[in-house]
Order: C-alpha cells, then sequence, then structure tokens
C-alpha cells in the first residue's frame, strides 16, 4: 500500500496543490484528469521530488518521508523506488537506446555494465524494440523513443511509476503503440499514477480515477462511476465539454 498524505504546493502565494490525499494498492492505475494547469503534473513532480512541496508525506510500502525536511539521502531513495515517464522522453541525444536505458542501471543502483545490459536487453524486449537497442534517438520515432523511456524507469523496477501525459508529444498515429505498452503493463500488475488527456484509454485501464480541479481532487471513484455517475458539477462539465469535442464512438 502506497499513501500519499496532505501533499501541497504553492508558488508565489498561487495554491497548485491544496491538502492532496490519495492512496495506491499494488497493482493500481490511478489515474488522473483534469483541465491543464489543475495540478496534476505538479502532483507527480512533487511525489518524485522534482518539485519541493510546501508539505505532506508519502508511505511507500514501510519507506516513510515528510517532504517538507526530506533530506538527500531520502529523496535518493524514494527516487530508487519511483520512476518517471516524462512528456518529452528525456533521453540522452548520443546515447544508444541500449545505452540510455542502461545509465540509471549503472549510476543509481550500481550495476555493472554487464549486469545492467542484461536487464536493458530485457526491458527493450518488452517494449517491442530489442532491434532498436543499437539506435540513437534521432533514428527513432517519437513513440518508440517514449517506449525507450518507458524501459528506462521499468528497469529500475519501481514500485510506483509516474506517468506524465505520456502521449502528449506524439503525433496521433503514434499514441497507440504507446498506449498499448502502458496497457500491457498494467495487466503486468505494474503499479502507476498516470496523468493523461486520452479518456477512452483512461476508462480502459484505470482501476481508479481522481478528477482534479483548482488543485483539489473533487472527484475519485472507479472508471464507470467518475465517467458515467459523476457527483461534482465541476466533472459533469468537465466531461460534458469533452464529450463534445470527441467522435461518437467515445467509450464504445
Amino acid at each position: 500500500m502506497i499513501k500519499i498524505s496532505n501533499l501541497s504546493k504553492s508558488f508565489y502565494n498561487n495554491v497548485v496543490l491544496d491538502d492532496i490525499s490519495v492512496g495506491i494498492e499494488k497493482g493500481d492505475v490511478v489515474a488522473l484528469i483534469g483541465s491543464s494547469g489543475a495540478g496534476k503534473s505538479t502532483f507527480l513532480r512533487a511525489v518524485n521530488c522534482l518539485e519541493k512541496a510546501d508539505r505532506g508525506r508519502i508511505d511507500l510500502e514501510g519507506f516513510q518521508v515528510d517532504f517538507s525536511k526530506i533530506s538527500k539521502k531520502e529523496k535518493l531513495t524514494l527516487r530508487r523506488e519511483t520512476a518517471m515517464v516524462f512528456q518529452q522522453f528525456n533521453l540522452f541525444l548520443h546515447r544508444t537506446a541500449l545505452e540510455n536505458i542502461k545509465e540509471g542501471l549503472k549510476v543509481v543502483k550500481k550495476m555493472s555494465d554487464e549486469e545492467a545490459d542484461v536487464i536493458a536487453r530485457e526491458k527493450l524486449h518488452q517494449v517491442g524494440l530489442s532491434d532498436r537497442a543499437d539506435y540513437y534517438p534521432q533514428h527513432l520515432s517519437g513513440g518508440q523513443q517514449q517506449r525507450i523511456g518507458i524501459a528506462r524507469a521499468l528497469a529500475m523496477e519501481p514500485k510506483l511509476l509516474l506517468l506524465d501525459e505520456p502521449t502528449s508529444a506524439l503525433d496521433p498515429e503514434l499514441v497507440g503503440e504507446v498506449l498499448c505498452t502502458i496497457t500491457d503493463m498494467a495487466k503486468a500488475g505494474q503499479t502507476m499514477l498516470l496523468v493523461s488527456h486520452e479518456m477512452n484509454f483512461v476508462y480502459q485501464v484505470a482501476t481508479k480515477v481522481l478528477f482534479l480541479d483548482q488543485g483539489k481532487i473533487v472527484e475519485q471513484g472507479s472508471p464507470k462511476e467518475v465517467f458515467y455517475n459523476p457527483r461534482s458539477n465541476r466533472t459533469k462539465e468537465f466531461l460534458s465539454n469533452y464529450y463534445r469535442a470527441q467522435a461518437p464512438e467515445f467509450l464504445i
């Protein structure tokens, strides 16, 4: 069980995260939805300490941290137990796909090159890119680069995988291959905290959906509960606007 409690963050007196708490069971896929600026990405970045939270705690299967006074050692430990998949891939441009995956294993986990190589190749196979091991990022499509980013995160064997709008930088025709990879991870039991604007995908893959608005969780429940029986007027408004912008096949 992972518990995030009372997570709060402000920028120049602007409250971005307002006392957010959430429990995540092992194997859960918790999806954060909401309008741009609602605090979704900041929430992920605060959990991973890429943004320093003003206050809040995390209990990561017994490893407990107070974000307001986290030490450097605790931060490193937290980042070993979580892994982040970014919108913009963030691959090292002058390293091959295989080398990108090996980097964290060697630097963070202090593995030998041989040990890291075995795991990196296994993860490349897992995301269907074994034949791209020696390719540099500029020779890979956006979808392939994102799948390398996912493989890099999975190689760290995180207790919690954080995905920040992993398809937002992709052309529409490349979105499907990344979503299929994430779906496979969910089926394999990977615990995930996911920010996405792909509502149909969220409905299919999430075990729990949180709707954020102005830094607060105003709705939470199963995908069926949130999408088909929302209680908050703000959630109803958000989904209504989304439905109007989509093809009528949504949620078939």
